[in-house]
């Protein structure tokens, strides 16, 4: 495999810049552009070491820095790396890169690096997926939840469940060679017993995917409500600064104003809508047409209700529009204007008990929080390596799952061999998560949207 080389700090001025080579050439190509300044070469530098160099263009001198060697097979990729600092200019930066180049080595291509340590046997599809959740984490939780698993947190976990399935596999297939020996060591109830607990454990991690896409990519929020109910004044309480226009005239939102926000551990990617209402103006109309959009897209929506006010037509036009297009059960009610006296019809009329806020006053936002933290799930910190973030992972155990069941539903009328092929087809789903059995396309796609140098 051809040795490759490229920047992995972001590109711009700073105190340092770094620049990484990995490859079987890796350590006689560094040679050629960083001479070390006390006497020996790299190749004498001891292993993890921080080394001072010089570093050289065609013999003539250009910078002094620090290049550090990692020594196969215990480097980040598996391969011999090296690692080279210079001062942070950008033509410094690339003058050096060049360098390098000229010396032997070829660009990486995305998540070159981090795809070669998978390929090397260092790190696992999951770890590999994890080290892009830390570089992207925006949240607190997300970027916990990215350190476990690249510390094999997740990985951990599904290789006892992949253990655990073989063996009762394995039982199988000692039923199937030797079946009048009784050779198997489980009988069908234990068998049941047992794959139904791999079963349960799967559907976990299938249930804690809502949560894992919520603290790392975000919820598609809709805000929803008619004219003047306080959707934008809402919209600028959740992102903290004033990014909607909030007048008493009502249809001052004409468009969707898309926000990403920090609810607690959660992102919510926020769209406050135009009111919904009978309006001639053509302007108006497009922006409730792109209303409707936003909600048929939303995972949760935000109905917001004037609540010093008693409903109507078009508060009822906003709860039929949330039945039609079935979103009742991913709605949070909420009944704005707390800082006024409430009207007790309003709460009456609402399908559930709704939170009650003040966008204005930023009041009520605790109980809001924690609304939907309730529908996307609260974890217990001591599991949060086996969070399922992508959707990639979700896919792979959603499929293990229903070959499980599969087999749990075999096993209730019929023999061992009959429940084998759904096991193994959970096992193959299994291991697809962490890579064993993922294609070589598969692999291909999760590292193409790693950033070069990664």
């Amino acid at each position: 495999m051809r040795t490759v080389a490229a920047i992995s700090t972001p590109y711009g001025k700073g105190g340092v810049a770094l620049i990484r080579i990995t490859g079987d050439e890796a350590v006689a190509i560094a040679e050629k552009v960083a001479l070390r300044t006390v006497k020996g070469t790299l190749s004498d530098a001891p292993s993890a070491t921080a080394v001072r160099v010089t570093f050289e263009d065609a013999g003539v001198p250009f910078d002094d820095g620090l290049a550090t060697v990692f020594r196969a097979p215990r480097s980040f990729t598996g391969e011999d790396v090296v690692e080279l600092c210079c001062h942070g200019g950008i033509l410094l930066t690339q003058k050096l890169l060049s360098a390098v180049f000229t010396a032997g080595a070829f660009p990486a291509g995305p998540g070159e690096f981090t795809r070669r340590a998978f390929q090397n046997g260092k790190l696992s599809l999951s770890q590999a997926e994890a080290v892009g959740g830390l570089i992207d984490a925006k949240s607190e939780q997300y970027l916990t939840v990215s350190l476990l698993q690249c510390r094999g947190a997740l990985s951990e976990k599904l290789q006892d469940l992949c253990g655990r399935l073989r063996f009762l596999i394995a039982s199988v297939y000692a039923f199937i060679d030797y079946p009048d020996e009784d050779m198997t060591d489980v009988s069908v109830e234990e068998m049941r017993e047992r794959l139904a607990a791999i079963c349960r454990e799967t559907e976990k991690l299938c249930d804690s995917h809502a949560y894992g896409k919520a603290i790392s990519e975000g919820i598609p929020v809709c805000i929803l409500g008619k004219p003047n109910t306080g959707k934008s004044a809402l919209l600028n309480a959740l992102a903290r600064e004033e990014r909607a226009i909030v007048t008493a005239i009502p249809g001052t939102t004409r468009d969707v104003v898309k926000e990403q926000v920090r609810l607690g551990d959660l992102l919510l990617n926020l769209s406050d809508t135009a009111g919904i209402r009978e309006s001639e103006d053509v302007v108006e109309q497009i922006g409730i047409q792109r209303s409707v959009r936003s909600l048929e897209e939303a995972e949760l929506v935000l109905a917001v209700f004037d609540g010093s006010r008693p409903l109507e037509e078009e508060d009822l036009e906003v709860l039929s529009l949330l039945k039609s297009h079935g979103k009742e059960e991913k709605t949070v009610y909420l009944l704005n204007k707390s800082d006024l006296s409430e009207d007790p019809s309003v709460r009456a009329s609402l399908p559930k008990a709704p939170v009650v806020i003040s966008a204005m006053e930023k009041t009520g936002l605790e109980a809001l929080e924690a609304a939907v933290k309730e529908r996307f799930g609260q974890v217990d910190t001591a599991s949060l390596g086996e969070i399922v973030v992508g959707a990639r992972q979700f896919a792979a155990l959603t499929k293990a799952k229903k070959h499980m069941q599969d087999a749990l539903h075999t096993l209730e009328g019929f023999s061992q061999d009959m429940a084998g092929l759904d096991m193994e087809q959970a096992l193959q789903a299994l291991e697809e998560v962490d890579g064993k059995t993922a294609s070589d396309e598969i692999v291909s796609e999760i590292f193409s949207h790693f950033c070069v140098g990664k």
